[in-house]
């Protein structure tokens, strides 16, 4: 016998069959209910930090997320109109042994900010190389591409002790691109691990964050949590400095891309403050006569992510035209005025 449906059945089974993908009325239409979560579509004003907040009721859970949307490149930049995969909670942890410190309660409007949740990432450069606690000499499985969740075998250094628990930054010392030796070493940052097992000579630790390649001869310092929330400040008058090099060595830099500066904390830089990217070019003067500069012409910005003694490592908001090591920066104009 052949089946024919009529014209109530066709609706009927449509309503059954699509119901369970069919947009919720909350929020305004911005969240679309699947089988083990919810699509948040992004609006402009969102971070990755604020979504996690506003969903979990605890923002320290983004690594998570962010590793679970693989669509998402880099956490710091999310646009509107992105679909954002919203996990149930039992599927989603915040990084082990991490938790907010607790804050006073806000007094006035919060102050202006910038959202990098990849903070933790991020390296810097110092005159002196940070003593490391200890060093990775093996990964379990031998391991080429090591990843979260995998094991590494850690040896204590300079008489430090490891216990069940800890976290440590893992990072690599680099040589600074060209004769910039003078200006410090990069601290290259890999990853996190946590320690989790403990014996008399060695510590076996897992990898909880993986940023970049990790391997034996990868060294150890104690991890100090940091906001990924930087408060928005007020440039330093007077600064004149230079783009030492990317984190990654690259000859050219655009926008949302890492770069290291050559002025630091002694020069008044700190977290939060803005400056110009520009050149200036100079007109030909005739023999025995100093050039004549013409006006300098900006063309990029850059926001402080962090500060040391005498350098900076920031990030690139703004590029009209590829950035090179050696551009010059300076306190952004609008400001002084």
């Amino acid at each position: 016998m052949i089946f024919r449906p009529n014209s109530l059945f066709l609706p009927a089974l449509f309503i059954l069959l699509v119901q369970p993908l069919l947009c919720l009325a909350q929020e305004g239409g911005k969240t679309l209910e699947v089988e083990s979560g919810y699509y948040y579509r992004v609006e402009k004003g969102d971070t990755l930090w604020g979504i996690c907040e506003r969903f979990y009721d605890s923002p320290w859970v983004w690594p998570d997320i962010w590793e679970k949307n693989p669509n998402i490149a880099n956490p710091h930049w999310i646009y509107p109109g992105q679909r954002i995969r919203i996990f149930s909670r039992k599927a989603v942890k915040p990084l082990p042994g991490i938790r907010p410190k607790p804050q006073a309660a806000a007094v006035g409007p919060p102050s202006p900010h910038y959202m990098y949740p990849a903070i933790d990432s991020i390296g810097f450069i110092r005159k002196e190389p940070v003593s490391p606690c200890g060093s990775i000499f093996k990964v379990k499985e031998n391991k080429i591409m090591v990843s979260k969740g995998d094991l590494v075998y850690v040896r204590p250094l300079a008489k430090s002790t490891f216990r069940k628990g800890d976290l440590f930054t893992i990072f690599r010392i680099l040589k600074l691109p060209g004769k910039r030796e003078k200006l410090g070493v990069q601290h290259f940052i890999l990853g996190i691990a946590r320690i989790r097992e403990v014996g008399s000579k060695f510590a076996v630790a897992e990898i909880v964050r993986s940023f970049r390649d990790i391997g034996s001869g990868d060294f150890l310092m104690p991890y100090k949590a940091r906001s990924p929330r930087i408060v928005l400040a007020k440039s330093k008058e007077g600064i004149d400095g230079k783009i030492i090099s990317s984190e990654e060595h690259s000859s050219i830099f655009a926008a949302n891309d890492i770069v290291f500066l050559d002025k630091g904390m002694k020069d008044g830089v700190k977290a939060g403050q803005s400056y110009t990217v520009y050149y200036q070019e100079k007109q030909a003067a005739p023999r025995g006569q100093k050039p004549l500069l013409l006006s300098p012409v900006d063309y990029g910005t850059i926001l402080v992510l962090r500060a040391e003694k005498t350098t900076s490592t920031a990030i690139i908001t703004r590029a009209k035209k590829a950035i090179q090591p050696g551009a010059k920066i300076r306190t952004v104009e609008s400001e002084l005025k």
